[in-house]
């Protein structure tokens, strides 16, 4: 069991999260974000993923989250629950989250360092077909790649957009990353690939002029981008705190069965 003798509160700006919010002002001494051991965090799963990006962007240590779902969805976070929260993080299992690390390169030359959670997704920006080649360890493996967009997910991010664009899901400790087309037309049967998460993966975008597309790392999106290179940034390893009934890697084996 791990104490945490600095703890900040966040949420997002829902009305549930700040209802949840005030009721949780007095169960402790709570401090600023930039000074905290650990992080409560009300919401779903889109504020998680803000606030874990919040602590990526931090100079210093990069601190456990346990959140609590207030929002649709709640993959990333416990049940809400004001009782015993204590004897919760007390109690919580931690499970460790690799991120990607995207170096998206504009047609204009601009280069774009962007962190990743969930997933890199590449998107066509308009109503041609993105043409993209796709590169792994320097080897090319797919000279042209034609689709609505392709993506490279963590085992986190493995049952969200990953999952809707029919990629398979990866157990938590895996150490895999999946690749995975989204609406591919050329090759037809080429349903992705799953590498190894040491793997560097490069995506070309063919004719960006005509076929323009645009590189999205989970929230954060930079249009017209010529080349994206991603893999695993393991100097910034997060840890997320979860009940040891409702376990991260539980959750993520689970989905194989939801029909």
């Amino acid at each position: 069991m791990t104490s945490y003798p600095r703890r900040a509160l966040v949420a997002s700006p829902t009305a549930p999260a700040q209802a949840a919010r005030a009721e949780l002002a007095d169960t402790w001494d709570w401090c600023a974000l930039e000074e905290a051991d650990m992080v409560v965090a009300l919401g779903g799963d889109g504020f998680m993923l803000q606030t874990l990006h919040t602590l990526l962007e931090r100079r210093r240590a990069i601190v456990p989250v346990f959140g609590m779902n207030l929002g649709t969805v709640g993959f990333l976070m416990n049940e809400w629950r004001r009782h015993d929260l204590d004897g919760r993080i007390e109690r919580a299992r931690a499970f460790q989250v690799t991120p990607l690390t995207a170096t998206a390169t504009g047609v204009d030359g601009r280069v774009h360092t962007l962190p990743a959670i969930n997933e890199v997704s590449l998107l066509r920006e308009t109503r041609q077909t993105a043409k993209v080649e796709v590169t792994i360890n320097d080897r090319i493996v797919m000279d042209e790649l034609s689709c609505d967009g392709v993506l490279v997910a963590t085992p986190a991010g493995s049952t969200a957009y990953n999952l809707s664009a029919h990629g398979p899901i990866l157990p938590l400790g895996s150490q895999m990353l999946a690749l995975t087309p989204i609406s591919a037309f050329r090759p037809r049967r080429w349903r992705g690939a799953i590498l190894p998460d040491r793997t560097r993966v490069s995506l070309r975008v063919l004719d960006a002029g005509k076929r323009p597309v645009s590189a999205v790392a989970d929230q954060r999106e930079v249009r017209d981008v010529a080349r994206v290179d991603i893999a695993m940034d393991r100097a910034r390893e997060l840890t997320l705190l979860f009940d040891p009934e409702h376990a991260l890697d539980d959750r993520i084996a689970m989905e194989q069965f939801v029909a």
